[in-house]
């Protein structure tokens, strides 16, 4: 399906092209975007609702600024695509996410608009900064501006970045984009804070005050910074009250505006443009503008999938037979269950209560379960804090967003050995988002840190048996599940508790000649390649281990006793890995194996599905296959020479 857009978005190649728009046209190549998006997204899918609501952003910045010389910042991405296209993508767009095809995220060599590469939230401010001070340094007239929004500006980076701003004396804009929502609706003290300035009735006509002043600014050569600190003093003591946090901080504060008045925004940067020093313009924004549906569910049409524009219908498969839940599904249910069981147990999530499915916790047992914003380090120090006074806390943080809390993990929770469990969705490889949410390094990195329990049920039922045993009160340790992004393989999951013997794994199945590790998931590929190999004749032997640490040393030395060739199999890094723990057992013991590790290779992995990737990074069932016959043809080899 060709999807063409519209009459002037179509002349559009380049931001020099937007600039020879008439100021009368703006709202027309809104619209045209606007729906350009629509349409490319209902049909190839992709994140939604975000980049709708900067349409009108998204023109006026790359109208007024001189990109890509000044510098763009866009905070994690979601509402970048208005930018992508703007920006010389647009024929290419609809390969969004595709395998081989553009990232999802601002991407510094995708093109050279893209100034920083993003994907976690909260960076913007930080990265934006050290572009002004570095253009100060050289001499530069270069701007910087940060787009956050108020989901992740309730990240605690985004704050250092905003304090050390206001003593900078650089020349950035940060402008925050306030639609109350991140993912799911934002939570919190600051979402307050705005709300108040934005429906302040003393507050806005101190505004509009304000900006009856900034309409008379000498623009021009002739602004100096004088008169500018000068505006400054006058401006503040106009200003109310609710202004505060940001002007203590040392920022210019302008707006609340509206986001979506193109007119005025171009007005309004043209004005901030010319106006040195940290500042920050408030705009106010609908995520899902322009599309009635994705206003009302916001969440719904974050990321909703193929679509049909006209109905609002969803795309959903089809199946002859009931199919497995996701994982994170499964985890959902299974905390409402468990804590039906133990009044100890709470819930813990930064931000991502659908994506966790913590939200089935939080609408059944409100005074139990958490959202804390996008404050992945404040999550684990808070569930730290609730174990040590006897909680059984479950703090559900994905993969990729845990390394922000590494040293949370450590000195909070490791150190002092609370029995905080920590829930890691989207292990492993995640898709579509690519390497910024890919979860690869969390075996390697929570492996190094003594006092550690890390599980991966390779299914339903050992999910919930892991979360059975992690709440126990005999498990004193700090207890890791890791579980992959999308669904399992059992569609009657909800199976009775069992306890599970920390450390200890399982034998699947016994073979000869071969033996196959695995770890969590990917034990499923392990067991469709050997279905297949057993129809060649082979027979490996299969170990689905469970723990990567303790590792199950029992299991280990009958492994090695009684099988030369090993391969390990894992859905994390090859390089300090599970594969590497049974390395170093190996030559602990000095055993003599030949062993061969299948896992995320030492290399960033880009974007593409969950088959595409599996097969690229050569731990699918058939290249399980291919491991196994070439051992077993090494060893004929061998043994015929």
């Amino acid at each position: 399906m060709e999807i063409v857009p519209g009459a002037l978005l179509k002349q559009i190649n380049s931001p020099n092209d937007l600039k020879n728009v008439s100021r009368e046209q703006l709202h027309q190549v809104c619209d045209e975007l606007r729906q350009y998006i629509i349409d490319v997204v209902s049909v190839h899918g992709g994140h939604f609702a975000a980049s709708l609501g900067v349409v009108e952003l998204s023109v006026a910045l790359h109208y007024v600024y001189n990109t890509p010389y000044d510098q763009l910042v866009w905070d994690v991405g979601h509402q970048a695509y208005g930018h992508k296209i703007l920006t010389g993508r647009r024929d290419a767009f609809p390969t969004n996410r595709k395998y081989g095809g553009l990232s999802g995220f601002p991407k510094r060599s995708e093109s050279e608009y893209d100034t920083f590469g993003v994907g976690h939230s909260s960076t913007s401010i930080s990265a934006a900064l050290g572009m002004a001070m570095a253009a100060k340094y050289k001499g530069e007239n270069r701007k910087s501006v940060a787009i956050i929004g108020d989901g992740s500006m309730t990240a605690g980076m985004a704050f250092e970045a905003m304090n050390h701003a206001g003593v900078a004396d650089s020349d950035v804009l940060i402008i925050l984009n306030d639609n109350c929502m991140s993912i799911d609706p934002n939570v919190g003290a600051l979402k307050e804070y705005l709300t108040d300035i934005t429906t302040s009735p003393t507050y806005n006509k101190l505004k509009s005050d304000v900006w009856k002043i900034m309409g008379k600014l000498p623009v021009g050569k002739g602004f100096s910074r004088a008169m500018a600190h000068k505006l400054t003093e006058g401006v503040k003591g106009m200003v109310s009250s609710s202004s505060n946090l940001f002007e203590a901080l040392k920022l210019r504060y302008f707006g609340p505006i509206d986001g979506h008045n193109i007119t005025n925004l171009v007005d309004t940067l043209k004005d901030l443009r010319e106006i040195p020093g940290p500042k920050i313009l408030h705009i106010v924004t609908v995520k899902g503008k322009g599309y009635a549906l994705a206003e009302q569910d916001q969440t719904k049409w974050h990321a909703p999938g193929l679509f049909d524009k006209i109905t609002g219908e969803i795309v959903k498969k089809t199946y002859n037979a009931p199919q497995p839940p996701k994982y994170q599904d499964v985890f959902g249910h299974t905390m409402i269950e468990l804590a039906e069981m133990n009044d100890k147990i709470m819930g813990v999530t930064p931000a991502m209560p659908s994506g966790s499915s913590l939200k089935f916790m939080m609408e059944k047992m409100p005074n139990r379960a958490f959202d804390v914003g996008i404050c992945e380090q404040h999550a684990v120090t808070l569930s730290a804090g609730l174990a040590t006074q006897g909680m059984r806390v479950f703090c559900n943080i994905y993969s990729s967003f845990m390394q922000r809390s590494f040293d949370q993990v450590v000195h909070d929770v490791a150190i002092q050995k609370l029995p905080v469990v920590l829930c890691l969705d989207r292990a492993g490889l995640v898709g579509e988002d690519g390497p910024t949410h890919h979860g690869c390094y969390d075996i390697a990195y929570f492996r190094c840190i003594p006092n550690m329990i890390i599980v991966a049920p390779m299914n339903e039922q050992e999910l919930r048996n892991l979360m059975y045993t992690a709440q126990l009160e005999s498990t004193k340790y700090p207890f890791v599940i890791r579980y992959p992004r999308g669904e399992g393989v059992m569609p009657e999951w909800r199976t009775k508790f069992e306890a599970i013997e920390i450390g200890k794994g399982r034998k699947l199945k016994d073979g000869a000649g071969i033996a196959i590790l695995s770890i969590g998931h990917p034990g499923n590929f392990v067991q469709a390649a050997i279905r297949e190999l057993r129809t060649e004749g082979l027979n490996p032997a299969h170990y689905d281990m469970r723990f990567v640490k303790p590792i199950d040393e029992a299991m280990l030395h009958e492994v090695f006793s009684n099988y030369s060739k090993v391969i390990t199999v894992e859905d994390g890094t090859v390089v300090g890995g599970f594969g590497s723990a049974v390395l170093e057992f190996m030559a602990q013991h000095d055993y003599q194996a030949s062993v061969k590790i299948l896992g995320i290779p030492d290399r960033l992995v880009e974007h593409g599905t969950l088959k595409e990737l599996y097969r690229e990074c050569r731990y699918d069932a058939a290249a399980i296959v291919d491991a196994t016959k070439k051992m077993f043809e090494v060893s004929s080899e061998l043994s015929v020479g």
